[in-house]
């Protein structure tokens, strides 16, 4: 017995065929915009009616000349941190239907062309941190898509999401300082991260205001790595701290394997605390300060999908917005309190 063929599906090209109109006229008449005259649109109601068509998200998206897909700009995808708000950003795109093209600026020759070719691929960008300089920022959301920064300074006329940095971080100085520490050392790079340059700034103005000398700051990249050996060197100099401020959790970490190959004990003899509160922090007993990195790519790709819906509608465009995100100091014992 011969299997039965299964029906071919229209297309939105027929329909514009049949209606003698433009795909994009159709899928604009589908949406009710008011582009469309009155009577372009009764007659692509009738061709869809006639042609028994059934839109679908790609035929909106040829029509509408999108890619369905968002694009998310990092420094780097190594550690934690950028994973969960990967996660964060995947997942609120993938209900609204977009699918995630992912790019590192680390280590490309060219990192400003990889961006810019990452732009002509997606309806919307978000960048985060100091990936490509605000010049290019500023000609990817005027001439491309919508775009959000994520963790970077703000730039004119482009959404910016952060996590509070320099408050939190002052409350953790005088946190240190009522345990009686008195020369701290911050472990980081202010010139590399907006992030961390709030953070060391927040500890310095939290010293000062406790009475404080201010902190030291070593330059240290944002890895376990880099903090176990930055630490080693510190810790074997001769003016050795009695406390390590750490710009994130992998940091700490590398701290803390410095501190115990070093025969110190944390804290008894060496407070170190991070940043992030990633699941291994928790696990170690390590003051941090916790920050909401999914809920940083959840907004983002709430974000971007409104600027992209403006774009594609006639909704008017709102003035470009500013979030911090806060965030919360949680000690344990790495500081000398019990855990919370």
């Amino acid at each position: 017995m011969k299997a039965l063929s299964k029906p071919k599906s229209v297309t939105i090209y027929e329909v514009a065929r049949h209606a003698g109109v433009s795909i994009a006229t159709v899928s604009r008449a589908l949406r009710d915009s008011s582009l469309v005259t009155e009577a372009t649109r009764a007659r692509v109601r009738a061709a869809v009616e006639e042609l028994n068509f059934t839109p679908n998200q790609l035929g909106r998206s040829l029509a509408e000349g999108r890619h369905a897909a968002n694009g998310i700009v990092f420094p780097d995808l190594v550690g934690p941190y950028y994973a969960e708000v990967v996660l964060g950003y995947e997942e609120i795109a993938s209900e609204l239907g977009r699918s995630v093209l992912i790019l590192a600026t680390s280590g490309r020759r060219d990192a400003t062309g990889a961006v810019l070719d990452l732009a002509r691929r997606v309806d919307g960008m978000a960048i985060m941190g100091n990936t490509v300089p605000d010049d290019v920022v500023s000609d990817i959301a005027a001439t491309g898509p919508p775009v959000v920064l994520l963790a970077r300074q703000p730039v004119k006329g482009v959404d910016t999401i952060r996590t509070r940095n320099d408050r939190t971080a002052a409350e953790l100085a005088a946190h240190l300082a009522a345990h009686g520490h008195r020369r701290l050392t911050f472990l980081g790079d202010p010139d590399r991260s907006y992030d961390v340059a709030g953070r060391f700034a927040g500890l310095r103005t939290g010293l000062r205001t406790a009475g404080l000398p201010e902190p030291a700051s070593v330059r240290c990249a944002l890895d376990v790595a880099a903090g176990e050996a930055t630490a080693t060197e510190l810790l074997a100099g001769p003016d050795r701290p009695d406390a390590i401020v750490c710009a994130n959790d992998e940091v700490a970490l590398g701290a803390r394997l410095a501190a115990e190959a070093a025969g110190l004990r944390v804290p008894e003899d060496l407070a170190v605390t991070g940043w992030d509160d990633v699941l291994a922090a928790r696990f170690t007993g390590l003051t941090t300060v916790r920050q909401p990195m999914r809920d940083l790519g959840a907004v983002a790709a709430r974000w971007l999908h409104q600027r992209i819906t403006e774009r594609t509608t006639d909704a008017t465009p709102v003035p470009a917005r500013r979030r911090v995100l806060p965030t919360r100091l949680v000690v344990r014992r790495s500081c000398g309190c019990p855990d919370s």
